[in-house]
């Protein structure tokens, strides 16, 4: 006679996929009721941890663990490129803006230096730090980088939790304040960030394979990205905007797909990077499209408006078409199946 809390552990077991259910279930349950009296297990419910320790295991289960279905594996290098690139993606983001920023305050009359400087001096000591803390976590992407490509787990997960710190500050500035376009900008962006922190936890898991780079070496890539965001910027500065760069970095990953996939056809079974490329550029296109928005409501002067709109329409295209070409993938690989 099933018992009501076995009932309750067998209903916790379904967060596990079918095929881990199908070797490990029997002998889950009968771990978990091992040395309960059968009396008292009509009034007993499963522990918070041991719900926790299920949960936790039905991510690892589906995202490649060892003795997975392909699909399951894939699934996981999907996650996995998508939290390194993205990672990639904000890393050279932050250490783009912040060294573009410092070099034109450098330059810069000596009352727009004291204006930067009094947001962080002049409010007394709690406000000061809390203004650098939030101006100096972002960068914070890079520890995550150079740890993940290391097998530092640990330590790019606790750096990421912290680089993410600021978006969501931002999203609390916002919530009673400026509504509209730029609270959904501000959302946005920390909703991008946390994705990036949840995909990062959940596809790095202990039995996930280390991080690795597709189509380019850790170093150059970081690098080529900073240059490539600072260059777009730079060089046609009335059109830069908020995520301008994000979008041009975007772009040129697409490119790079594109050129290796005529290059190296291999590339193309592999169903894995072009999801992954195309869920970042569903990610930044939400935030351009915002962005555009805002700048036609506020009737943006020059080509702010024609450039992001072009931009934006390029990023779809490409996004809709790395999509298309990893379902084809993925349906080539596991259709029959």
């Amino acid at each position: 006679m099933t018992t009501v809390l076995e009932q309750r552990y067998r209903t916790a077991l379904r967060l596990l996929p079918s095929y881990y259910r199908t070797e490990r279930e029997e002998e889950m349950v009968e771990t978990y009721l091992h040395g309960i009296d059968e009396q008292d297990q009509d009034e007993l419910r499963p522990a918070w941890g041991e719900v926790a320790s299920i949960a936790a295991l039905a991510v690892r289960t589906r995202m490649g663990a060892a003795g997975a279905p392909a699909r399951y594996a894939t699934l996981g290098a999907v996650v996995r490129l998508f939290a390194l690139l993205s990672v990639l993606l904000h890393a050279a983001s932050a250490l783009t803006e912040r060294a573009l920023f410092l070099t034109w305050v450098k330059g810069a009359p000596a009352q727009y230096r004291e204006l930067f400087l009094g947001g962080f001096t002049g409010h007394g000591v709690a406000p000061g730090l809390y203004e650098a803390a939030l101006w100096l976590l972002p960068p914070a992407w890079t520890v995550v980088y150079l740890a993940l490509l290391r097998d530092h787990r640990r330590t790019a997960f606790v750096f990421a939790v912290l680089a993410a710190l600021p978006d969501l500050a931002s999203v609390m500035q916002h919530a009673g304040g400026r509504p509209g376009n730029v609270g959904a900008l501000s959302l946005s962006t920390a909703a991008f960030a946390w994705l990036t922190v949840i995909t990062l936890c959940c596809g790095f898991h202990r039995d996930a394979p280390p991080a690795r780079l597709p189509l380019a070496s850790p170093g150059p890539a970081l690098m080529g990205t900073c240059v490539l965001m600072g260059a777009s910027t730079v060089v046609w500065p009335g059109v830069a905007v908020t995520g301008w760069a994000d979008g041009s970095a975007f772009l040129a990953a697409a490119a790079v797909w594109l050129v290796a996939r005529r290059r190296a056809p291999q590339h193309v079974a592999d169903p894995a990077l072009p999801l992954a490329l195309a869920t970042l550029g569903l990610a930044v296109l939400v935030q351009r499209t915002l962005t555009l928005t805002f700048l036609v409501q506020a009737h943006a002067p020059g080509a702010l408006v024609p450039a992001s709109a072009v931009q934006v329409g390029v990023i779809a295209l490409l996004a809709a078409t790395l999509s298309a070409t990893g379902t084809r993938s993925l349906t080539a690989r596991f259709g029959t199946s």
